[in-house]
């Protein structure tokens, strides 16, 4: 049904908010693997949360554990580093960052 000129449709929650002070919204729809989908609503069994929010955790927390894990590399990278002639050390590390970073 169409909106009369220049009335705003209602809205409800936090994307009201978001749209009324200008922030960026994204909406995404995502296919899981039966056994994933399955883990993930025995997990909203022991949380009460809905399905998106778990979803948008699982993904941030697997981008945080990402991130952690590069710095981890990194790290061990250079400490295995220590052996070798120290001002070539930072350029093994880019190098090593670019070869499986892609930066």
């Amino acid at each position: 049904m169409p909106h009369s000129p220049g009335k705003a449709p209602r809205t409800r929650g936090q994307a009201s908010v978001a749209r009324r002070q200008g922030l960026p919204q994204s909406r995404y729809t995502v296919s899981l693997a039966p056994a994933l989908a399955e883990n993930v609503a025995g997990t909203l069994k022991t949380v009460d949360t809905s399905m998106s929010k778990a979803i948008a955790a699982l993904v941030r927390l697997g981008l945080e554990g990402q991130e952690s894990r590069k710095r981890e590399f990194f790290r061990k990278l250079k400490t295995n580093l220590a052996d070798d002639d120290p001002s070539r050390q930072d350029q093994m590390v880019d190098e090593f960052r670019a070869l499986i970073l892609g930066r």
